[in-house]
């Protein structure tokens, strides 16, 4: 499969890329609410070969503000 999101998304966002079977999907909820909880938002779902492709993302902003509240 080529890369699941246009390539300029890198320009501004730290991508996750999650590929599972659709069964699978419906029993991952906690796991997709944990991402939310860490601020990465679900920007796209899509189906490849009979998996769900999903695509988590923040973007270099939030990581900046993120890492200097860290600091």
């Amino acid at each position: 499969m080529a890369q699941p999101y246009p390539p300029d998304w890198e320009l501004v966002a730290e991508l996750r890329v999650f590929r599972t079977q659709t069964k699978e999907w419906e029993r991952l909820i906690g796991w997709r609410s944990e991402m939310k909880r860490k601020g990465w938002r679900l920007l796209q779902v899509s189906s490849d070969e009979g998996n769900l492709v999903a695509v988590f993302g923040r973007t270099k902003e939030e990581l900046l503000v993120r890492d200097g509240d860290n600091s």
